[in-house]
Formats: C-alpha cells, sequence, structure tokens
C-alpha cells in the first residue's frame, strides 16, 4: 500500500479525520497502527479497504493498494471492524463465515472445509449452527475474525481485533493471525491499543499524530507506561444494590445467558466482574443497571437508593426512567446504542435534563465533563461519527452527567490510548472517593489493579467475590 498526503474528512465534520498521511507498506509486511485516539486509525484503516467515497466525505493526496484504487482492490481486502455487529450478516455462525467465500465464488466443496478451519483457528467455542444472536461481543469478535481469515486474503485489515476478548481469547487470536500472516502472503496492518501484545508478531511501528502526520518507530519502541490514579481503599458503606441467585435466560433459549448469581455493591467501592467471554458479565450489567428483569431470583436496592420513590418496594427494572437515570448511570458494551441526539453537548445535557437539572446546570455539567475528556472539540459533533474512543469515553460522560449513586460500566476503558485511558481512570477514582458504588465489566487488567475494591469472577468455576 501507498499513501502520499493522505487525507480524509467526513461529509459531517468541518475538522479532518485524518491528514498528511505518507506510508509505505511492502507485500507481507506485518505493521502495527499506533496513535491517539482520534488520530484516524480506524479511518485509514476504512479507506483501505475502499469503504470511503465521495458520498462519505473529502479525500485529501493519493492512497494505493497494490498499484490499484482501493476499491479496485477490495476483493482482496479483508477487514475486522472495532463493531463486531456491523458485519454481521447471517444468523448462524457457519453461515456467516461462508458468506464471503460464497460471494468470492469458491467452490461449494471446498466452502465448508474452510469454514470448520477458520472457526478452529480463531478458538470459536461452538459450531456452524451457534445462533449469532445469541453470542457475547467476545464471541462474535472471533467469529468476524474467522470470517476475515477465511477467504486468505492479500491485505488484512484488523481495527482492535482483541478489545472484547478475555486475555485467554486474545492470546488465542493473535496466535491464529501470526499464523495466518505467516507465509508473508498476506500483508497485515493492525490496530491495537494494546501496542505491546503485538510487537513479537510485527515488523514495525507507525504512529498517527493527531495533528496530522506519520512516525515510524524503531527497533525498541514499548508503549509509554499507564499513568494510575493514588487512591485508598474505603469501608464498604450502605449496600446499594444486592442480586440474590439472579440469573437469565433468553425467551426460547436452554442455557442459561447467567447462571444464578450472588454479589453485593456497596457505596464507596468498585466491583470488577470479569472472566471469559460468553460467562454473563454483560448481562449480569444490564441487570445490576436495572435494564433487564431477571428470569431467576431478585436484585433489590437499599434504603439510600429507594428513598424518594413513590413505589421503594418495586424491583428496579420497574422503576421510571427518570427515577433511574438519577440513580444508576449505565456504560453500554456497545456505546453507539446508547446514544439518542444529534450532537456531543446536547447528548451530555439529556440526563441532567431529564432529571430535573436547569438548562444553563444541564449544559454546564456538559462542558464540564466534555473539558475533562478531551471532547470540547467536538461539542457539536454527531456522537455517531466519532472514533471508537471518542463514542467510549461520550458513553462514560453521559453515565456521569447525572451524578448518580451506582455506576455500572462495561468495558469503560475499550479504545482508549494511554493519556485518555488515565484520564478515565482517574475520574472514575474520584466517583468511588465520592462514595459512590462502581461496578466494572472489563478484560481490563490494568483497570482492575487500578480500581477495583473487589473482584468477581464469572465463568464454569464457582463464583465468589475476592477482595483485590
Amino acid at each position: 500500500m501507498r499513501l502520499t498526503g493522505w487525507g480524509f474528512r467526513y461529509a459531517s465534520r468541518h475538522a479532518w479525520a485524518a491528514r498528511a498521511v505518507d506510508l509505505r507498506v511492502q507485500p507481507g509486511e506485518r505493521v502495527l497502527l499506533t496513535g491517539a485516539s482520534g488520530a484516524g486509525k480506524s479511518t485509514l484503516l476504512h479507506a483501505l479497504a475502499g469503504l470511503l467515497g465521495e458520498e462519505q466525505g473529502e479525500q485529501a493526496g493519493e492512497l494505493a493498494v497494490a498499484g490499484r484504487t482501493a476499491s479496485e482492490a477490495r476483493s482482496g481486502t479483508a477487514i475486522v471492524f472495532q463493531d463486531p455487529d456491523a458485519q454481521l450478516v447471517m444468523t448462524r455462525a457457519g453461515d456467516d463465515v461462508a458468506f464471503g467465500l460464497e460471494n468470492a465464488g469458491l467452490p461449494a466443496d471446498r466452502i465448508w472445509p474452510a469454514v470448520d478451519a477458520a472457526l478452529a483457528a480463531v478458538g470459536f467455542p461452538y459450531g456452524r449452527d451457534r445462533a449469532t444472536a445469541a453470542l457475547s461481543g467476545g464471541q462474535k469478535q472471533r467469529l468476524v475474525l474467522a470470517g476475515a481469515l477465511a477467504g486468505r486474503p492479500g491485505l488484512l485489515l484488523l481495527d482492535e481485533p482483541t478489545a472484547q476478548l478475555d486475555p485467554d481469547g486474545a492470546a488465542i487470536v493473535r496466535a491464529a493471525v501470526d499464523r495466518a500472516v505467516a507465509d508473508r502472503a498476506t500483508t497485515l496492518l493492525v490496530v491495537d491499543h494494546d501496542a505491546g501484545a503485538w510487537l513479537p508478531l510485527v515488523d514495525r511501528v507507525v504512529e498517527l499524530l493527531p495533528g496530522g502526520g506519520a512516525v515510524e518507530h524503531g527497533p525498541g519502541w514499548a508503549p509509554a507506561p499507564l499513568r494510575v490514579p493514588v487512591r485508598t481503599s474505603r469501608a464498604a458503606g450502605e449496600v446499594l444494590l444486592r442480586a440474590e441467585a439472579a440469573g437469565f435466560t433468553h425467551r426460547g433459549g436452554t442455557a442459561p445467558a447467567l447462571p444464578p448469581t450472588d454479589v453485593a455493591v456497596p457505596a464507596g467501592r468498585t466491583l470488577a466482574v470479569t472472566g471469559p467471554n460468553g460467562a454473563g458479565k454483560s448481562t449480569l450489567a444490564l441487570l445490576l443497571a436495572a435494564l433487564r428483569g431477571p428470569t431467576t431470583g431478585r436484585v433489590t436496592a437499599g434504603p439510600s437508593l429507594t428513598a424518594g420513590l413513590p413505589r421503594p418496594a418495586r424491583p428496579p427494572h420497574r422503576w421510571r426512567a427518570d427515577h433511574l437515570v438519577r440513580r444508576i448511570g449505565t456504560v453500554f458494551q456497545h456505546p453507539e446504542h446508547q446514544f439518542l441526539t444529534g450532537r456531543v453537548r446536547a447528548e451530555l445535557a439529556l440526563g441532567p435534563l431529564r432529571s430535573g437539572a436547569g438548562d444553563d446546570a444541564a449544559h454546564r455539567r456538559a462542558d464540564e465533563l466534555m473539558e475533562r475528556l478531551g471532547l470540547a472539540a467536538l461539542a457539536d459533533a454527531n456522537p455517531f461519527t466519532l472514533s471508537g474512543g471518542q463514542q467510549r469515553r461520550l458513553s462514560v460522560a453521559t453515565a456521569l452527567a447525572t451524578a448518580p449513586s451506582v455506576l455500572v460500566l462495561d468495558e469503560p476503558t475499550f479504545g482508549q490510548d494511554r493519556d485518555t485511558w488515565s484520564e478515565l481512570v482517574t475520574l472514575l477514582a474520584e466517583q468511588q472517593e465520592a462514595g459512590r458504588a462502581l461496578v466494572l465489566v472489563t478484560h481490563d487488567a490494568a483497570v482492575v489493579s487500578a480500581l477495583a475494591d473487589d473482584v468477581l469472577r464469572l465463568g464454569p468455576a464457582a463464583q465468589e467475590v475476592v477482595t483485590a
């Protein structure tokens, strides 16, 4: 691939997503692409995959793949997006992997062996007939990677391919990618904020700069260490939420998405929920956030959380939205699923306005959070046009905007560079110091080390809360 003075500006934005990028990648090279959140890494991958045209925005400079335009070279390119839901097209896992092979005209007798080999390579834990809707986020990520690898592409583009995976799953995926490009017949460009884990597998590291341009790092480069806030563990306060044998099974399902689980969420403490993909972590988050009612057991709220409610005995998932938003703040696994407005500032003001804050107070809170999380320059941008890391920071900010007593955050540090990770973690530590209860669903070992007072590991073994 060859880029000369390349840049791209989305049609709905004034600022360039990337600009003045010069890059040469030889056939068979393996390149790790790094850079600050919002520097344009995902935009560059989409452009190389031939997915950005005039209708998406304005392009500057030159970009070529194998001597052709990216759209002309698209048949030999495979990409894995940050959000696996964005590229799942079939209802069964095997059919989804086979979809690209069928479109490429592979003979029928070669399709299913290729599908099975790709599923095995990424450690997909189910067979071809598994419903894609029944998969966890991490399992979907493995599935779309299998689809990308199955056709043995000449150019493989990976955008945060391990971000939603548990450590074992991430190692399996990196090993699968390493095997897929071992013969140097495939050129690899990978974006991953967990840069250190990819260094043994790549030939070089290229960093996109926020103001434009790119710089190559020489041998021996290593990511800067994380800045971790200094904090002190507090004694547990009143239990604000309690799950008692709370479990969930999808309608028509046989195996539970979450087996019966017991956990207490006290004020002033941070609980990290960890475990392998598919163990039910995100499902537990939805139950504790009162966005879904358990199908077994119950979730109850303590007196401080029910104070002022007209019917305090009702379970949290039966509360009115305006009552819930002041008490429990939520960050979804996929941030774009919770955006409701067309501007970043309006998104941050929405919760305070619905909870009764005046217009001036709501917008002051929005401005404060935008400044704190590096979103001030994007105040008028549409939330859906932000980078994955920017969307994640916005979703965390919306949860904080109403100053709720409980925060339930699913993968809150996804897609962050080291500076934005540190700012996010510092901001969350301040919430705990202010007496709020935090529940963090995460595969990020660093955030567990930095923030967790207690750890609940879900999985095949017995569930137990361990003091960190």
